[in-house]
């Protein structure tokens, strides 16, 4: 790790250098100045003894920071109550205007009603007046006589109908203005008694009129006058100018009604043609504004979806907070923008109190978002090293299957492999398959199928509970003489739990005791129902040594994925898994790769698990260098700075600083993780807890020549029996055997087992001084075998191996007729022309055999001793290099004493 100065790790504390130099010289430190650089350890020494201060720095800052937000909250209370305060007295104010503004309007009112009413009284005492002062006249000019008191009579009868009439009428306009609204009864009292005064005036005017017209002049005594006719028809006149008035006032009131009735309709339809217009302009303007709301809306999905696909995720997810399985609350905080104490406040609530640096369950991370009204992604472990993707349908292609071939063992799966390989490529292409590609692809009807050659059905387990959906067929390879076995079933579970379909190869079908239909009944018990039986799975018989229903089984796998419409987007940065990786001698870490999504080209770079680079070159099937890679295509990529883990997803980064970050984050906290890992005791294992020192254990360092033999190990030790002796696989990784597993082992007490590895040389003579025992395999179950014989103490007398020699190629000669002779240095032990030769390269084996010819110079010999050269030919392998190591040894049957 690089220094770091005084200065970078002050200003990191939060402190001064010159406080950072004093808190050094009290920790004895060398540190002259600011910019003096400080060692890894000396860095870890200073956070370890500061870890109070910082901490009680930091809780002043916080501190500070509440105190000042309080604060803040304080004065901003105090101004919302002043304005609040404000709000109110000019509300106050303003009523108390309205309503004095209301009582002067009152005032005016009344006042004006009570002057209206007292000029109506007075009109009335007026007319009334000259209405009796007219009958007092009447009274007095006429004669005192029969006929004249006749004539009086009839007067006062058509006085006293007149007040009747009258008294009516006043009756009749009372009651219709109680009715009537107010303002519009002020409007009629002031027009009636505009009338009721011009009445009694007019009244007035004709009474001299009617007197002088009633008034007899005096005739002599003995004329005949008819003055009571006379009078009579002044009566009528009268009474039909009465009559005349009534129906003229009547007449004027209905012209006033309808005058009113006309402005009052004219007025609501005035009213109701504006409301209606403001109606509709305001549901044009909210029609607009929602037209408005609905194109932002959509203008917005249509840039989520266009980030979307730029960043290669789901549309959903933009929206959300992605954080880690088991925050804490300090984190949560920060990744939701909240102050921590607003998490904590809800946690209490919620009966749950934490504190800032406690882990959070799922569940309440859940609730505490919803409180807050966020929307939260809670990602776990094996969800953090995977990538999601979103892609638009109209961008989809069609894709080759990708297929898996599962079964029991010795049931011909690799043999099947080996038949469908040489029926693919001997229509294209001759050549074999390289032999650790990893995958093959064949073609049938001008149509590409690509078999996963993984071994076993374990890695595709590992694969699908890594969430890498890369086989999209499986092909379950059945013996027709042996039936359903164990690994069969567990095949089908497998397949099942990962929901891919089940093409069945029932193999073979040539033998003489072959029953196909008893393998199908066999079936039928564990849900895979023929087709022609009913069922949704396809049968196939076939025999992979006569080469015999090759064709049918791929066109039935072709059938399948056209059931399946399986489609990918190839004009994207691609994606995919890693299916096997390796290190290998010159070329570095060698990954095998399946493309699922976009195209893979050389140069591109990329991430898979905690490794990184960019895409020096790839190599199809056959070796051959190609520039790109397609959906479903399997190539060979070098270019990694390390070996990845087999299953692991890869995705192609724009930016390789992007890339190195990804990695390194993810190393960083495997390693975290790996040092905090934290064994608890709980009720089940209280008792082995506390039997702890009568339980044996057996720690194992595993190194291989692939991630996939690894992988396979560990599961087979991992199901074994764990009741006697409980294995720890403490160690594992691709390579040579080196001095730094051998010092692992050491401080351990563990035994190194080497899968296809050799041990280096000075690994070998520390392993030796240490007493550290190292068991090398080629062959997987024999590694088993002896490691569960070694746990039950069931170790019986075997062959072992023991090495005589080593001698190292300096040179190398090609002989015609002979072939390729290496010329070596024998550097320890003596080498026999019996014994039996390794080839090393790297500390890996690349060939194991024997010898072919063993000469000095000219001369053909039987042993060759440590410091002498001589020529060496190896029987059936061609492919010598300088600088290889090869191992000379003997295999004898010891006795084991333990």
């Amino acid at each position: 790790m690089a220094k770091v100065r005084v200065s970078s790790l002050a200003k990191e504390f939060g402190m001064t250098s010159k406080e950072l130099l004093d808190h050094l010289a009290e920790m004895k430190i060398p540190a002259k100045s600011a910019s003096s650089a400080l060692e890894d350890a000396y860095v870890s020494m200073v956070k370890k003894k500061l870890a109070p201060v910082l901490e009680a720095r930091a809780a002043e800052i916080e501190a500070q920071k509440q105190a000042e937000k309080e604060a803040a909250e304080r004065e901003e209370a105090e101004k919302a109550a002043a304005a609040e305060a404000e709000r109110i007295e000019a509300e106050r104010r303003r009523e108390e205007e309205r309503r004095l503004s209301q009582a002067a309007m009152a005032a005016e009112e009344a006042a004006r009603a009570a002057a209206a009413e007292a000029e109506r009284a007075e009109r009335e005492r007026a007319a009334e007046a000259a209405r009796q002062a007219e009958l007092e006249a009447k009274r007095r000019a006429v004669p005192a006589s029969d006929s004249g008191s006749r004539f009086r009579s009839l007067l006062d009868q058509i006085a006293q109908q007149e007040v009747v009439l009258k008294e009516k009428k006043e009756a009749e306009t009372k009651k219709k203005a109680d009715a009537d609204a107010p303002r519009a009864e002020r409007g009629r009292g002031r027009k009636s008694d505009r009338r009721g005064g011009a009445a009694a005036a007019e009244s007035a005017a004709s009474a001299p009129r009617s007197r002088r017209s009633n008034s007899a002049p005096v005739v002599p005594a003995g004329m005949d006058v008819p003055a009571p006719e006379k009078a009579g028809r002044g009566g009528k006149k009268r009474r039909g100018g009465q009559q005349a008035d009534q129906h003229n006032d009547h007449y004027s009131r209905m012209a006033r009604e309808a005058e009113e009735y006309s402005r009052e309709r004219v007025l609501e339809e005035a009213r109701a043609a504006v409301e209606e217009a403001s109606r509709e302009s305001t549901g044009r303007r909210k029609k607009r504004k929602e037209k408005r709301e609905r194109e932002a809306a959509q203008m917005r999905e249509e840039k989520k979806i266009e980030e979307a696909l730029a960043q290669g995720v789901n549309p959903e997810d933009l929206d959300a907070v992605r954080v880690s399985q088991g925050v804490t609350v300090q984190e949560l905080a920060e990744a939701l923008d909240v102050s921590p104490n607003d998490i904590i406040k809800r946690l209490f609530l919620l009966g749950t109190p934490l504190t800032m640096t406690q882990s959070m369950s799922d569940d309440l991370v859940e609730l505490v978002a919803d409180d807050l009204g966020r929307q939260i992604k809670i990602v776990t472990p094996e969800e953090e090293n995977s990538f999601s993707f979103y892609d638009d349908p109209k961008d989809l292609k069609p894709r080759p299957p990708v297929v898996t071939v599962m079964g029991h063992v010795d049931h011909g799966k690799t043999s099947l492999l080996d038949a469908i390989r040489h029926t693919g490529v001997a229509t294209h292409e001759a050549g074999g398959i390289t032999q650790h590609i990893g995958a093959s692809q064949v073609m049938i009807n001008g149509r590409q199928i690509t078999f996963v050659d993984t071994p076993g059905h374990e890695a595709f387990t590992a694969m699908r509970a890594r969430g890498a959906k890369i086989t999209d067929v499986v092909v379950l390879v059945v013996a027709a003489d042996d039936g359903v076995m164990p690994q069969t079933v567990e095949a089908i579970n497998h397949s099942k739990a990962a929901g891919v379909p089940i093409v069945v190869a029932v193999n073979k079908c040539d033998k003489p005791d072959a029953n196909p239909d008893r393998v199908r009944q066999e079936l039928v018990e564990y849900g895979v129902i023929p087709e022609e039986w009913g069922g949704q799975n396809m049968f196939v018989n076939v025999s992979a040594r006569q080469k015999t229903g090759i064709d049918d089984l791929l066109e039935t796998i072709l059938l399948q994925a056209d059931v399946l419409e399986l489609k990918a987007n190839p004009d994207t940065f691609a994606s995919g898994y890693i299916i096997e990786a390796k290190l290998d001698r010159g070329r570095g870490p060698v990954a095998t790769v399946l493309v699922n999504r976009g195209t893979l080209h050389v140069g591109d770079t990329l991430v898979a698990g905690m490794s990184y680079g960019r895409v020096r070159a790839m190599l199809d099937q056959h070796g051959n260098n190609v520039k790109e890679a397609k959906p479903s295509d399997a190539v060979e990529i070098l270019g990694l700075n390390s070996v990845p883990a087999a299953g692991d997803e890869f995705r192609v980064f724009e930016d390789e600083r992007d890339a190195r970050d990804l990695a390194e984050q993810r190393s960083l906290k495997a390693r975290i993780e790996e040092q905090n890992k934290v064994k608890h005791v709980t009720l089940e294992t209280l008792f082995s807890e506390m039997s702890e020192n009568e339980l044996a254990e057996l720690n194992l360092v595993v190194k291989a020549d692939v991630q996939g033999s690894i992988e396979a190990l560990a599961d087979a030790l991992g199901k074994m029996d764990q009741s006697e002796v409980r294995i720890n696989i403490i160690h594992s990784a691709v390579g040579a055997i080196s001095e730094t597993d051998v010092v692992l082992a050491a401080a351990s007490n563990a035994i190194i087992i080497g899968f296809g590895v050799r041990p280096q040389g000075k690994a070998r003579d520390l392993a030796e001084k240490e007493n550290v025992q190292i068991k090398t395999y080629s062959i997987i179950y024999k590694a088993i075998e002896d490691i569960d014989a070694a746990r039950v103490g069931l170790l019986k007398p075997t062959e072992e191996e023991v090495r005589t020699g080593e001698a190292e190629v300096r040179e190398t000669f090609r002989v015609p007729k002979v072939g390729l002779i290496a010329g070596c240095m024998v550097t320890e032990g003596e080498i026999e022309r019996t014994d039996s030769v390794r080839v090393v390269r790297d500390g890996v084996v690349v060939f194991d055999g024997s010898f072919a010819s063993m000469r000095r110079f000219k001369d053909d010999v039987k042993s060759v001793k440590a410091g002498y050269e001589c020529g060496l030919g190896i029987e059936k392998f061609q492919d010598i290099k300088v600088g290889d190591i090869l191992e000379a040894y003997k295999v004898v049957e010891v006795a084991r004493t333990e």
